[in-house]
């Protein structure tokens, strides 16, 4: 890529605030492009002090062994969390929420409290869309699955393996306007193989993030989900530079995704506990985040030789890369290298960003590229 010239260094900047996210007053409103989160799931036990906390009627509830009462008041702490989240996202901005359904024996009734379908409600009514949502299959490593009367009809129960990620919509879809917009958008596109993959509605590839505390005196545990989640979210709803906010950090997972894909972020946490295990990745996530930038080219470039061996010819060159691409869209595509973490303050982290791409590649892309037409040899550079 002779004569190719590039911006300067990107940065991105990461916020974490220890404090409530029922009240978000310090983002303005319509500011955000996206949310991604998982909250704490009512009605799994190990989350039971939590909302007592919030609402000593949810123990109550609990003592007298009603499930209903427990699993609406629980709920009911989360709602504010969804209205905000509506007034900070901007118009077209989308909200991704993980969250699992809890099955428990209370009172000896065994049933299913369905979180997802409360929360499917409590976003509908703070006025957000709803999109298609995701099933990712969280498989469980415990050798015996069998709930209920085990092989004998007809008391036995279905053993919950997915979670759902529900996907919103602020408003009508977004618009990218300026000259600036519509290159950040396309140079934050993704292969056409990964997009096939990752918009789908059922994700059978990740494995769940092992729950486990902290550290010794945080709040019970944290509601850790895959790292490869909250990249793919972020990568699939968002553009570089965009603000990314996650209400329930925990140990900053999506802050994480968030500095690896080029986009700002900004974090609640209610337990400061959490603090030293966020701070921390300023320590790792360069050689993280560079790890998949490597491995998304590199499993590209597996991909563009196995439709070279099928006899398919590639009509595109990424411009950046030399390797083709399958359509016009990827032309474009780029990916920022990280370059340092620098610590601002207790609570703020700044990443900057290498100007040019790693073509370090293990073997020759232009091996992998067509050839150039006249049309595709005469396109405009972007910088």
């Amino acid at each position: 890529m002779e004569g190719m010239k590039y911006q300067h260094c990107m940065k991105t900047a990461h916020k974490i605030y220890f404090k409530n996210c029922k009240n978000m007053g310090v983002i303005p409103s319509a500011s955000v492009d996206l949310v991604v989160t998982s909250p704490p799931y009512p009605m799994i036990e190990m989350w039971d002090a939590m909302f007592s906390d919030q609402n000593r009627d949810i123990s109550k509830a609990l003592r007298k062994a009603d499930g209903l009462l427990a699993f609406e008041l629980m709920h009911r702490e989360l709602d504010p969390v969804w209205k905000e989240a509506f007034r900070i996202l901007a118009d077209g901005g989308i909200a991704c929420i993980n969250i699992g359904d809890a099955t428990r024996t209370i009172g000896g009734d065994f049933k299913l409290y369905p979180n997802h379908s409360r929360i499917l409600a409590a976003m509908t009514a703070a006025g957000f869309s709803t999109l298609p949502a995701i099933l990712w299959r969280k498989p469980t490593n415990a050798p015996n699955k069998f709930m209920g009367s085990g092989m004998l009809p007809a008391g036995a129960y279905v053993t919950l393996e997915h979670e759902y990620i529900l996907i919103f919509r602020k408003g009508p879809k977004r618009e990218f306007k300026t000259d600036r917009q519509k290159q950040m958008r396309r140079q934050s596109a993704f292969f056409w193989e990964e997009r096939n993959a990752w918009f789908s509605d059922v994700w059978l590839d990740l494995i769940g993030a092992k729950q486990k505390r902290a550290a010794r005196n945080t709040r019970l545990r944290s509601a850790a989900f895959p790292f490869e989640l909250s990249y793919r979210l972020i990568n699939m709803f968002s553009t570089k530079n965009d603000i990314v906010v996650d209400p329930f950090l925990g140990t900053g997972t999506t802050m994480a995704a968030a500095m690896a894909t080029g986009r700002n972020c900004i974090g609640f946490e209610f337990d400061p506990g959490f603090q030293d295990q966020i701070l921390c990745m300023a320590d790792t996530i360069v050689e993280i985040a560079n790890h998949y930038i490597n491995q998304r080219i590199h499993q590209h470039i597996d991909f563009v030789n196995r439709r070279s061996e099928e006899k398919y010819k590639f009509k595109h060159v990424n411009k950046h890369y030399d390797f083709a691409v399958m359509t016009r869209q990827e032309v474009e595509l780029f990916f920022n290298p990280l370059d340092s973490v620098k610590r601002i303050d207790a609570h703020t982290m700044e990443v900057t960003y290498t100007a040019a791409p790693d073509n370090n590649f293990e073997v020759d892309p232009k091996e992998l590229t067509p050839p150039r037409t006249k049309k595709a040899g005469n396109q405009q550079k972007l910088f």
